[in-house]
């Protein structure tokens, strides 16, 4: 499981430990996607940004629920966590770079991991 953000963000929650993005207050959980589902995410709603990378989550190691769900109308879920996420569930991140035209494609490091 995945979720994008910026490098500040991740770099400011090594510091303390834990993880949680400006919108959880509000909206209670955190976004998350599966890898096939990165891509379309990333140039829907992060076009042209170029301080993104992809947090890779071990689920076994969260402690709050996982829902997959769509809250927007749409018949694709996507997995929300309700909680906090530990930096310790992290295993790896992953650099996100857009290309020349503002456009994703996953990095190498996470398309070997498409089924």
């Amino acid at each position: 499981m995945f979720h994008i953000t910026a490098r500040s963000e991740i770099e400011n929650a090594q510091r303390s430990g834990i993880y949680t993005p400006h919108a959880f207050p509000k909206e209670g959980f955190i976004h998350c996607s599966y890898v096939h589902q990165i891509v379309e995410v990333a140039n829907r709603l992060f076009l042209h940004r170029t301080d993104l990378v992809l947090l890779e989550i071990d689920t076994s190691r969260l402690d709050c629920k996982i829902i997959d769900e769509n809250l927007y109308g749409g018949t694709e879920l996507f997995p929300h966590i309700y909680g906090v996420l530990p930096i310790s569930s992290i295993v790896r991140i992953h650099d996100f770079p857009c290309d020349t035209h503002g456009q994703f494609q996953l990095p190498p490091s996470v398309e070997q991991m498409l089924p």
